[in-house]
């Protein structure tokens, strides 16, 4: 349940929000009497873990007001969603608030239905920023980069905070698949615009001759096929975000046009002689090199200056790997409800599959591989048969080969935990382990290759036994994938760095093992 903190000196509205509040049963209340109390509470919370989800301010209260408590509370910790209630609502005050962080303001007297709707919508525009987390972006302010990423939480809601409240464009950089739409709709959703239309357009798939009338509208009979009267995205997205997705295709002539917008605030639709104010705010973003376009006169450097105010960088898949396991949880969840299934994570094997994956088509191909071994998938983990045939192939995985080398790796444990344990049990019956426990007894039980030999001075030591299997199955698998350390670790189900720290161990070199050259 979300946790709510609800802040007021007048105990009355603190009881009738609490009730508001315990209706919808899904928020957990407590309450404080003025800023100074709340601000207690909230510095109390363990380090590492968020005081509250949702704090509801009253904004005149003694000791230290709702404003500046909001403010104290931003720089404690961004992410807390924060609603400013007044008695006396002012749109200084409104501007005020939003500008120093707060979501929304609400007049008392409350509604409920009012007051629990707002909380749904702040709600829903800060777990765009949760999602956000996922996609990584690097934000470059005055120079220095903030980097945000599932470990760093903080930092991302640091991002959303500073564009919520500037009205600048925004650029937003990244291969295909990145997340970059997520980016521009968390800034909208959280932004004084949000509630707003926002309004996404792909530039490249926009014909040429259509892309001014889709833009900014047309009169009727203004061109061949114009039968009637049609609004722009410009004016439909008015008050709002307009989102303009691979603005690197977009034709040089457009180029001129947005310019004109972005600088005086007005657009003539097509065939028309009138100007039409525009209030909206610019979010564009492209995968193009924008700095190779402009020195071969393909994009505008002036519009490029206009629209990379604050730039955001997205980077790829490939070049975050130790996010992999996190990403692949978020999609695990995900699909469980879409599918109605209960998947608990990866296979050892699948997973070590996925982190040798390069991941060209970024975020956006993870999802769709992990719905795709979703649909196949009949155990509760997603396994290696269960993969696209594209991805096992890409890190050079046989999948027959792979099951079939597991199965006899998973038969030559049991038959040689077996062994261990049959020899424990004879050694405390006073068995004679020279005349009985051979080695071809014990050659019998455990897989020929992998020898188990016992020392003949009669000892039984398992930790000393655990290590020769250990060095002997380690040998066993190099000689299998040719001194091959990737494909060793892969097929043999060890972790790479388990596996490198093994041969040092034993004064194993991989080299004998690799095949000859001719």
């Amino acid at each position: 349940m979300l946790k709510v903190l609800v802040v007021d000196d007048d105990q009355a509205l603190r009881l009738s929000v609490r009730s508001a509040l315990e209706s919808a049963k899904k928020f957990n209340i407590e309450e404080a009497f003025d800023g100074v109390n709340a601000l207690e509470k909230i510095k109390a919370a363990p380090a590492n873990t968020r005081a509250y989800d949702i704090v509801i301010l009253d904004v005149d209260m003694p000791r230290k007001n709702g404003l500046q408590t909001l403010k104290e509370i931003k720089e404690i910790d961004p992410g807390i969603i924060c609603l400013v209630l007044t008695a006396h609502a002012t749109v200084e005050v409104a501007v005020q608030a939003v500008k120093d962080g707060a979501y929304n303001f609400l007049s008392k007297p409350i509604s409920s239905d009012e007051l629990i709707n707002l909380i749904d919508k702040a709600i829903n525009a800060h777990s765009l920023i949760s999602t956000l987390a996922v996609s990584s972006p690097v934000f470059v302010d005055e120079g220095r980069k903030i980097i945000g990423n599932t470990s760093q939480m903080q930092k991302v809601f640091n991002v959303i905070h500073k564009l919520a409240k500037v009205d600048t464009p925004v650029l937003i950089r990244g291969a295909s698949g990145t997340g970059k739409e997520l980016v521009a709709k968390a800034v909208h959703f959280n932004s004084a615009r949000k509630d707003e239309k926002f309004v996404a357009i792909n530039c490249s798939a926009i014909p040429e001759n259509l892309f001014e009338s889709e833009l900014f509208g047309h009169e009727k009979g203004s061109f061949t096929g114009a039968g009637e009267r049609k609004i722009g995205k410009f004016q439909y997205a008015e008050g709002g975000t307009l989102f303009l997705d691979e603005v690197g295709d977009m034709p040089q002539l457009m180029q001129v046009k947005i310019l004109r917008v972005l600088q005086e605030k007005l657009f003539t639709p097509v065939g028309s002689n009138r100007e039409i104010p525009s209030n909206v705010r610019i979010i564009a973003a492209t995968n193009r090199p924008l700095e190779e376009m402009m020195k071969d006169g393909r994009f505008r450097e002036d519009l490029f200056y206009r629209l990379n105010v604050v730039p955001i960088f997205l980077p790829q898949l490939a070049d975050r790997k130790d996010d992999l396991e996190v990403l692949i949880n978020i999609f695990i969840r995900k699909f469980n409800q879409v599918h109605n299934k209960r998947i608990t994570g990866c296979s050892n094997e699948a997973m070590s599959v996925l982190k040798k994956y390069n991941w060209p088509g970024n975020i956006r191909e993870l999802e769709n591989v992990i719905e795709h071994s979703f649909v196949l998938e009949s155990t509760n983990k997603l396994s290696l048969g269960s993969l696209p045939e594209a991805v096992l192939e890409a890190v050079g995985v046989n999948l027959m080969e792979s099951i079939e080398l597991i199965q006899s790796q998973s038969e030559t444990i049991k038959k040689s935990a077996q062994a261990f344990s049959d020899a424990e049990i004879d050694s405390e019956s006073d068995f004679d382990v020279d005349s009985d426990l051979s080695d071809d007894g014990l050659e019998d039980s455990a897989d020929e290759d992998i020898s188990m030999d016992i020392s003949p001075n009669g000892l039984l030591d398992f930790n000393a036994q655990k290590e020769e299997f250990e060095k002997q199955f380690i040998i066993k698998a190099l000689k299998t994938f040719k001194g091959r350390i990737n494909q060793t670790a892969i097929h043999a189900n060890i972790p790479k760095k388990t596996l490198l720290r093994k041969i040092e161990k034993y004064g194993i070199v991989a080299k004998d093992y690799a095949e000859p050259k001719n």
